[in-house]
């Protein structure tokens, strides 16, 4: 069974910083593309940032400039860097696979960031 186990999450003052892992139970040479989406209280799943196995990155408009996503090939992991966090940052953020076998797409338990003075 595909794992995918997130850490990082917390609580942090505006205007502060959190970094988010997820770690994948399978060789990050079976992922096609790793994503960072959240989720706020009453509203829908949203794409934050994204890395494909090429090593193309995106983000939402929301994230450029403050959220930085990056992969570590000898964890198996991907990580999301946030600065200069706000109010509207807090949701529960989850860490997405596409794998390129079966499969084929993982969603990890969340991690709960709440930004609060």
């Amino acid at each position: 069974q595909v794992q995918l186990m997130e850490s990082g999450g917390g609580l942090v003052q505006p205007g502060g910083s959190l970094k988010l892992s997820c770690v994948a139970s399978r060789s990050i040479s079976m992922i096609g593309a790793m994503h960072w989406y959240r989720q706020a209280p009453g509203k829908q799943r949203e794409f934050v940032a994204g890395i494909n196995k090429g090593g193309a990155i995106n983000y939402a408009e929301s994230a450029k400039g403050r959220f930085t996503i990056s992969r570590d090939n000898s964890k198996n992991a991907v990580s999301l860097q946030m600065s200069s966090l706000k109010p509207e940052d807090t949701a529960v953020y989850y860490c997405h696979v596409l794998w390129l076998e079966s499969p084929w797409m993982s969603w990890g338990q969340g991690t709960q960031v709440t930004v609060s003075s």
